[in-house]
C-alpha cells in the first residue's frame, strides 16, 4: 500500500516538474544569454553585506528599493560568491516555467486544457514577460507566488493559510501583495447577510465561529508581509518607510509616468504592451462572454484580475511607477480569457444561443492574432537581440575584473595595488556600479557614476565605452540623468581595454 501511495505520489509531481523542466530548456535553447538585472545584482549584492554582518550600502543614485526576500535570498547565496549570480539565472528560467505551468493549471482549472495550453501559449510569448524574466527581475517570483496561491484557493475554497503565507511571501517582493492578503483575510472573516427591509445590498457580519485561534493566525499572515518589510527596513536604514520614499525619489529622477492621471492616460497602454491589442480585445470579450454564460466558473478568476489591476493603478497613483512589468500580473490571468475567447464556446451545450455568436468572435480574435504576428515576431527578435548585445558588453565588463585589469601595475608589488587602494571607480553610468561593486567585493558608493556625479572624480579608476555599441547597450533607463558620460580626467593612463570597453587609472607607481 505505501509502495502505491508513493508511485502515485511521484506520478503526481513528475507531471509539473517535467513541465516545468520542458519550458525552461526551450527557453534557454531559443534565448540562451539571460543574466540578472541591475536590481537583482544590488539584491545579491546587498545580501552578501548582510551575510558579512554589514548594513547594506544603500547610498549609491538610483539604487533600487530593497525587497526583503530577494536581500534574504542574497545572504542565502553569498557563500557560492560569482556563483550566487548563476544561481539567480538558473531561478530565472526556472521561474518562467513556474510561470507557464501556474497559468496553464488555471487555465485548465477555470475551464479545460486546451484553453489553459493557449493561455501560457500566449503568457510565454510576451514580450515584456520573456525580457523581464531573462533578466531575473523579481516581478515572475512574485507572479508565481500569487498564482500558486490563486490556484491553491482554486482547487479548495476559502483554503485559509496556505493562500495567506504564499501571499506574505509575495508582499516580501511587491506591497500589491497586502492588498490581495488583506482582501483575502476579509473574505475568510466575513460572511454575507440578507439584505435589510427596502435594500437590495446584502451586510455583513463576522463568521460564525468568531474571533478563535484561526482567525488571529489569520490576521497575523495576512500583516506580515508590510510589518516585515517595515522593520526590514527600520534595522537596516533606520526609516520605516525608507523603500516607499526612496522609489518615489527614483521615479522623480527618471522623470517616469506617475500619479492618478497618468494611470488613467497610461496604464490600459501599458498592459496593452505585455497582452498587446489581441490580448486585450481578446481578454475583454472572454471575460463578457464567461460572466454571461458561465458566472460561477469564472467569478474567481475576474475577481483576481480585477483585484490585481486595482492594485496596479493604487500603486501608480500614490507615485510608483507606472511601467508595463507592473501590469504583468493582471497581464497573466487576463490572458486565461483571452484563451478563452477563442475556446470557451467549446464548454457551452450545442444548442446554446451564445454558442455560435461566440464561434464567430473567436474566428475574429484568431484573425487580430494573425494580423499582428509579424509585429510579436519583430518584439520578440528584440529581445533576443537585446539580450544578446547587452549580455555580450556585460561579459567584456566582467572580462576586464577577471583579468586583473583593476589590479592598477606596480613595480614594488609585481600583482599590482589592490581596488580597494585605488578608489573611486568612475563608470559611464549607473548600471556598472552593482555589478563593479559586487565583481570586486567593494561597497556601491565606492563606484561613482559620473553621468549624475556633482563633481567628476580625480583620482582611482576610470572606466570608459570602447565604441558606440557599448553606450547604446548599457543604459540603465532612457530617463537616466547624463546618459553616459565619457570625458577623460587629465593624469589617467590606459591599463587595459578590450572590445567594449577602457580602462583607465591614476593609481599607476614607479
Amino acid at each position: 500500500m505505501s509502495g502505491m501511495q508513493e508511485s502515485s505520489r511521484l506520478r503526481t509531481w513528475a507531471t509539473p516538474l517535467a513541465f516545468i523542466a520542458g519550458i525552461s530548456a526551450i527557453l534557454l535553447a531559443i534565448f540562451p544569454t539571460g543574466f540578472p538585472n541591475y536590481d537583482t545584482i544590488y539584491y545579491l549584492l546587498w545580501g552578501r553585506e548582510i551575510f558579512e554582518g554589514m548594513s547594506p550600502d544603500y547610498g549609491a543614485p538610483l539604487a533600487p528599493t530593497p525587497h526583503p526576500l530577494y536581500d534574504l535570498l542574497g545572504a542565502i547565496l553569498a557563500p557560492l560568491g560569482d556563483g550566487a549570480i548563476t544561481v539567480a539565472v538558473v531561478l530565472a528560467y526556472v521561474s518562467l516555467g513556474l510561470l507557464a505551468w501556474l497559468v496553464y493549471r488555471l487555465g485548465s482549472a477555470w475551464f479545460d486544457r486546451p484553453i489553459g495550453w493557449v493561455a501560457a501559449f500566449l503568457t510565454m510569448t510576451s514580450a515584456p514577460v520573456l525580457s523581464n524574466g531573462l533578466r531575473a527581475y523579481i516581478d515572475i517570483p512574485y507572479m508565481v507566488l500569487c498564482l500558486a496561491a490563486l490556484l491553491i484557493e482554486t482547487r479548495r475554497s476559502r483554503a485559509g493559510w496556505p493562500v495567506l503565507m504564499l501571499l506574505g511571501l509575495a508582499g516580501l517582493l511587491r506591497p500589491e501583495a497586502w492588498l490581495f492578503a488583506g482582501f483575502y483575510f476579509l473574505y475568510l472573516a466575513l460572511e454575507p447577510t440578507p439584505p435589510k427591509d427596502g435594500s437590495r445590498i446584502p451586510g455583513l457580519k463576522l463568521r460564525g465561529d468568531g474571533i478563535d485561534r484561526n482567525l488571529v493566525l489569520m490576521a497575523i499572515l495576512a500583516v506580515a508581509g508590510p510589518v516585515i518589510w517595515v522593520m526590514f527596513d527600520l534595522i537596516t536604514t533606520g526609516n520605516a518607510l525608507y523603500s516607499f520614499t526612496g522609489t518615489r525619489e527614483t521615479v522623480d529622477t527618471l522623470e517616469r509616468d506617475t500619479g492618478p492621471v497618468d494611470v488613467i492616460l497610461f496604464g490600459p497602454r501599458r498592459l496593452g504592451e505585455v497582452l498587446q491589442w489581441p490580448g486585450m480585445v481578446g481578454a475583454f470579450a472572454g471575460i463578457v462572454l464567461c460572466l454571461g454564460t458561465m458566472r460561477k466558473r469564472v467569478t474567481l478568476g475576474v475577481t483576481a484580475a480585477v483585484l490585481a489591476l486595482i492594485a496596479f493603478a493604487l500603486m501608480g497613483a500614490s507615485g510608483l511607477a507606472i511601467i508595463p512589468r507592473y501590469t504583468m500580473l493582471a497581464a497573466s490571468i487576463l490572458a486565461i480569457f483571452a484563451a478563452a475567447s477563442v475556446l470557451g464556446w467549446r464548454l457551452l451545450p450545442e444548442r446554446h444561443r451564445w454558442r455560435r455568436p461566440w464561434q464567430v468572435l473567436a474566428v475574429l480574435v484568431v484573425l487580430l492574432y494573425l494580423v499582428w504576428l509579424p509585429n510579436q515576431y519583430d518584439l520578440l527578435s528584440k529581445v533576443e537581440r537585446d539580450l544578446s548585445n547587452q549580455s555580450l558588453v556585460e561579459r567584456d565588463l566582467e572580462a576586464l575584473v577577471d583579468d586583473g585589469a583593476f589590479r592598477a601595475p606596480s613595480d614594488l608589488d609585481p600583482e599590482g595595488t589592490s581596488v580597494k587602494d585605488c578608489l573611486p571607480i568612475s563608470v559611464p553610468n549607473h548600471r556598472a556600479v552593482p555589478r563593479l561593486a559586487f565583481w570586486l567585493d567593494i561597497r556601491p558608493s565606492d563606484v561613482v557614476s559620473v553621468a549624475a556625479a556633482d563633481e567628476q572624480p580625480q583620482s582611482g579608476f576610470f572606466l570608459a565605452p570602447a565604441r558606440d555599441f557599448t553606450v547604446e547597450n548599457f543604459i540603465l533607463d532612457p530617463g537616466e540623468p547624463g546618459r553616459a558620460a565619457t570625458e577623460l580626467p587629465p593624469g589617467f593612463s590606459l591599463v587595459a581595454e578590450n572590445r567594449s570597453w577602457k580602462l583607465y587609472t591614476s593609481c599607476l607607481a614607479g
